[in-house]
This record gives C-alpha cells, structure tokens and sequence, in this order.
C-alpha cells in the first residue's frame, strides 16, 4: 500500500536525521505532508509518457507567493526537510541544478527523478497511481496570468460573480470526468514511439494519466481573454494517436470545428465568410496547414508581426514571410484591420465559453466531452449529439452556422500496423487480457475494481 510505504520512508528519513529537538506535532503534520507529497509526484512521474522529472523550488518565497495557486499545507521547511532526505538516502537523483539570472532576477528549479531503489519501491506497490491516489479537486481551477518583465506570470484577483461560476462549472464538468477512465489503447510496445514524439516537440508535455482535470486559464491580466481549457493528459497526446483514445474501454470519435477563428471573425464583425475555403483562398489552395498557422498568428499578435514565426516553416512555400503575409491580408481584405490588434485571446475567450457550454451539457448526463481547444473527444454512441451541439453552441453565440467534420488523422503511424482501431470490451475480456496491450488492459481492469469493488 502507498500509506505504508510512506511512513516507511519517513522512518527512514528519521533515523538518518540529526536534530537537537523533536518536530512539534505540527511539524510532524507537516513534514509527513511533505514526503507523502514528493512521494506521490514520483510515483506519478515514473508512470509517465516519456517518464517526466519532479520539479522542486527551493526558494523561500516561491511558498508564500500567489497563496492562491499554492497548496496550503506545503510550506518551505518541512518540504526541504523531506527532500534533502530523499538525497540522504539516495532515493532520487537530481538532473537539474537551479539556476540564476542575475540580469533578469530569476532562477529555474531543481528537476529530479527516482532512483533504482525507489522505482523498485513503487513497482511493488498494488494499482497506478493515476487510480489509486485520490484527486484534489478542490484546487484552485481559475487561473489569471499577465505578462511581467517579458514572462507569463500567474497573478492573483478578486472574485466575482463571473469567476465563481466559472469555478463551480469546472467542478461540475472534473467531477464527471472523475467517475470515468480515459486511456490510450496501444500496444505496450509502442509507448517508446509515442515517448520519442513527445520528447521531439516543443509544446508537448509528458502523459500523465492522473491529469484527468481541466483548468482555465485567463490571460493579459484580463477575464475577457484567453479562458481556453488545460491540463488534460489528452491534449498532449500527438494527433496520429488521439483515435486510439477511450473512456471506459470504449472507442471515441473526435469531432473539430472547420476554419473557427475565420468564422468566428467575420461573423462577429456581421461579415460574410463565404463558401471558399477562410484558408485555401491564400496560394490557391496551397500549403493549407501553413496558411492556417500565419493566419492565426496574425490573429493573435498585438503588433505588425514583420518576423516569421518561429514554429512557422516557409520551406516548403518557396517564399518569404513578408510575401505570406501579404498574401493573407489580400485574401481576407474585409478584416485586414483586425489583424496584428491582438484580437486572438479574445476569440479565445469566445470559443472557451462555447466549450464550456458543451462539456456542461454532456456532464449534465455523466458523459464526459475532453476539449481539444476547438474539438471534442467523446464516445462514440455520442457522435451524433456532439456535432448537434457544437453547432448549437456557436449558433447561439455567433447567430451563424458552422460547419462541424469528424477529425480525419491525416499523419501516419510508423507502425501503422501494430495500431489497430480501439474497440469497446466487455469486463470479462478486459479480465481475460490482451497480450500485447498489457499495460492497458491492467489499467482497466483496476479502474473497473475501483469503481465496482
């Protein structure tokens, strides 16, 4: 059991500890919060996709700043307590130094992993940990960021009306995800694959099965911008492998928006899109993926945008950035004005709210809808209620209708082969296993445990 495998630890730290006094009952709380803490973000790193480092702030401050974002029974003495244990009896094994900017006054934190001993510690222990921690749901969901000094910081506020209900419909919306498993159905072989495309990009984070939450996340200091929905392990899932995603062992469909922003744009503005293409009417048609990025770059930058993008690959296009530009401007000279004015976190702001009414709707029947900023994964004997309701949800925003596709994954799998489509199981042959998605097929079966005990 982790219980006990966490007072074991602390024993051990203990024994090795030389103080002149005895922890008060409150440190004692306190410092057995902190290891139980360390313990479980270790355990949830080692199950990770790629396996992920732990991160620890060793700055005083970093404990008391933005009380808001903090958990409140982690304080600063107590949690260098227990990590300096961790080391003392090689437990862990640092990576990552921190660092200081004496230019910028900012440092970065120490990064961390579990070393053998550890690691066989955890493997001995009964479940995942994804299942078999209990969930914080009552942390804070509502997060409002600025930019300071050049950085994305996160920033306190005053609550109001808004924020509360905002607040209680992610906890409407997180407890329904809480009653239902979300997974990847891959063969046990093909993790290393998926490891290496996560390690190859910049904006993916590692598979967490235990981020099965959302939060939202506001930003320029304004509750009219940004609002988009984070942190589900799904959205960190490369597009390829999103179709072998399930909810209770059953296979799910995606559905997306087509040419959103475009749409949204011209329909708040009273404008007519048209029936081409808001991106093939750039190039003629042409490198539509590429247009698709510079045209929403354009959407979101606050100034005349004159350098490239840096996730922006021109190759390819044969031409400059300037001539892109241009060329996007021309196709869409009815709202050449909007360009560059920063006007992209508040289309944020528009399409979170039409998310949020979704994924509400469905936890109103205890079935959970996991946004991928503009589209859906859901069962599949959902289909056709969520393209109904995307629809709805726009129509009633915008008044204008949109068009709603079935995600079609356009990339191929290396080993195409050894993906096949996920398939819905029954409890018995979930039991019975698959030999080569052992790993799944464990999960599963110590969710259905958990939740049918």
């Amino acid at each position: 059991m982790f219980n006990e495998l966490v007072n074991e630890v602390i024993s051990l730290i203990e024994s090795k500890e030389s103080r002149e006094r005895s922890r008060t009952k409150k440190e004692q709380s306190s410092f057995q919060y902190s290891v139980e803490y360390i313990l479980k973000d270790l355990w949830l790193a080692s199950k990770s996709i790629p396996v992920r480092e732990t991160i620890m702030h060793k700055r005083s401050g970093h404990y008391s700043d933005n009380p808001r974002y903090r958990d409140p029974n982690l304080t600063y003495r107590p949690t260098m307590a227990a990590f300096e244990g961790l080391l003392n009896l090689n437990f862990i094994e640092i990576t990552h130094e921190p660092e200081f900017n004496l230019q910028t006054k900012r440092g970065t934190a120490t990064r961390f992993i579990a070393r053998d001993e550890l690691l066989d510690r955890f493997n001995q222990l009964d479940g995942h940990p994804a299942i078999s921690l209990t969930p914080q749901l009552d942390s804070e969901t509502i997060f409002l960021r600025n930019r300071i000094d050049g950085r994305k910081e996160l920033i306190d506020y005053e609550d109001t009306a808004s924020t509360e209900k905002w607040r209680e419909n992610l906890r409407i919306i997180n407890k329904t995800f809480n009653k239902h498993w979300v997974d990847l159905y891959v063969k046990d072989s093909e993790y290393a694959t998926i490891a290496d495309r996560i390690n190859s990009s910049n904006e993916k984070e590692p598979i967490d099965l235990s981020k099965r939450f959302l939060v939202r996340i506001f930003t320029n200091g304004s509750f009219k911008e940004g609002g988009r929905f984070y942190r589900g392990w799904w959205q960190n899932v490369p597009s390829e492998y999103r179709r072998f995603i399930t909810i209770d062992t059953k296979k799910t469909k995606e559905y997306d928006y087509s040419q959103l922003n475009p749409n949204m744009i011209y329909a708040a503005y009273n404008l007519e899109l048209g029936s081409e293409d808001a991106y093939n009417r750039v190039l003629n048609g042409e490198h539509r993926d590429t247009v698709k990025q510079a045209f929403n770059a354009m959407i979101q930058a606050s100034t005349a945008l004159t350098s490239k993008p840096e996730n922006i690959d021109l190759d390819p296009l044969g031409m400059t950035w300037r001539d892109l530009r241009q060329a996007v401007l021309d196709a869409h000279k009815p709202i050449q004005h909007l360009f560059f004015t920063g006007l992209g976190n508040q289309l944020q702001f528009e399409d979170s709210s039409i998310a949020e009414s979704i994924m509400l709707q469905f936890a109103a029947i205890d079935a959970p809808a996991l946004p991928i900023h503009d589209s859906f994964i859901m069962h599949h004997g959902y289909a056709s209620e969520l393209e109904e309701n995307m629809r709805r949800g726009f129509y009633e925003r915008f008044g204008r209708d949109i068009n709603v596709k079935h995600e079609m994954v356009e990339e191929i799998v290396d080993n195409e082969e050894d993906c096949i489509e996920p398939k819905s199981l029954t409890f018995d042959e979930i039991i019975e296993g698959d030999k080569e998605r052992t790993e799944w097929t464990e999960r599963s079966d110590l969710w259905f445990k958990t939740v049918n005990p």
